[in-house]
């Protein structure tokens, strides 16, 4: 749930947003810039089942309403295009949804529906003239609605392995190929992050943000990575904020605040090379206490072969200075 929040903030920059969309949707032609955009209201509403509503003046009597359900989308824009405009949503993906492909189908139908209900105030208006279809459906024959898109960004370590259309979640066995033919498919546009193997076509700092998730699993790739690129010792916040949720290191988190300068900017390189170099101390540390592990029980042993019992073998061995603080338990380990 926090990434998800993170994300949506993230998204909230709109040369961001126009990022994604010329980046992905454009092939990288810098088609929209943020100036383009226009936040919509990421809730959206369709009919489901009927519920059943009880008057109270009629004790026997009740009758069904239909229920509205609501959903709330994670990022929604129109975005301009000459004197056209779409409806680009963006919605962050950790984990796998096998049923991805009909949840995407109702978010877009439930903006189609939006757009629908808009044309048909809009013509109710003006009832006189209509024809009798438009008149009873509210909508003329030459209304047209605007495209809609969603890009659905998954980032989880599991390779994808869900279905990416709709007919891929329908059972089909046995039915005639002609019928099949006729069931519309709805495909989703599945963007892969850590598969993304050119990320120059973004041109904000999307393509750092991407990178660095794409590397989070091998530490060796994303230490060099953060050294090759000069943003990440100046990382916008909200950035930072994203990425340390992929590197499984709270240190990161917690310490935020020491590597933040008074611009509000974060050096990632400089918080990457100490946590690495804490690492290594604490692989030295250990090095060292198997190394004394090692030395004690070799010492044991030996002493065992030339001393009577367990008592002065002990007594031996707390007079090596590298060993007085050693148990008579930790000694019995290794007596023979």
């Amino acid at each position: 749930m926090t990434q998800d929040i993170e994300w949506k903030g993230y998204f909230a920059d709109n040369d961001r947003y126009a990022d994604i969309i010329n980046g992905i949707g454009c092939g990288g032609r810098q088609i929209v810039t943020g100036s383009d955009l226009h936040e919509l209201d990421t809730q959206i509403g369709f009919l489901s089942e009927p519920r059943l509503i009880r008057r109270r003046n009629l004790k026997k009597r009740s009758f069904k309403k239909e229920r509205r359900k609501i959903k709330i989308r994670d990022a929604l824009r129109k975005a301009a295009f000459g004197v056209n405009f779409a409806i680009i949503g963006i919605e962050n993906q950790e984990s796998i949804d096998y049923s991805m492909p009909l949840r995407n189908m109702a978010y877009d139908v439930g903006e189609y529906e939006k757009q629908a209900a808009k044309i048909r105030r809009e013509v109710r208006k003006k009832p006189k003239g209509l024809r009798r279809g438009e008149y009873l459906y509210g909508f003329l024959k030459e209304s047209r609605m605007h495209p809609v898109v969603t890009f659905f960004l998954y980032s989880g370590v599991e390779e994808w392995d869900g279905p990416e259309s709709l007919h891929e979640m329908i059972d089909f066995v046995d039915i005639p190929e002609k019928i099949i033919g006729m069931v519309p498919d709805y495909r989703i546009n599945l963007v892969e992050i850590r598969k993304i193997k050119d990320t120059s076509v973004f041109k904000t700092d999307v393509r750092q943000v991407f990178d660095f998730i794409r590397c989070s699993e091998d530490k060796k790739a994303l230490e060099k990575l953060v050294e090759s690129d000069e943003y990440y010792s100046n990382m916008e916040e909200d950035a930072y904020d994203i990425v340390v949720n992929y590197t499984n290191a709270s240190e990161l988190v917690e310490a935020k605040d020491n590597y933040t300068g008074k611009d509000g900017k974060v050096d990632m390189c400089k918080a990457i090379k100490e946590l690495i170099e804490d690492g290594r101390e604490e692989g030295r540390i250990k090095g060292r206490e198997e190394g004394r592990e090692d030395g004690l029980r070799a010492l044991v042993i030996s002493l065992s072969l030339l001393l009577p019992d367990s008592d002065t073998v002990y007594q031996a061995v707390i007079k090596n200075e590298d060993y007085s603080n050693i148990s008579k338990e930790q000694v019995m380990k290794y007596f023979r």
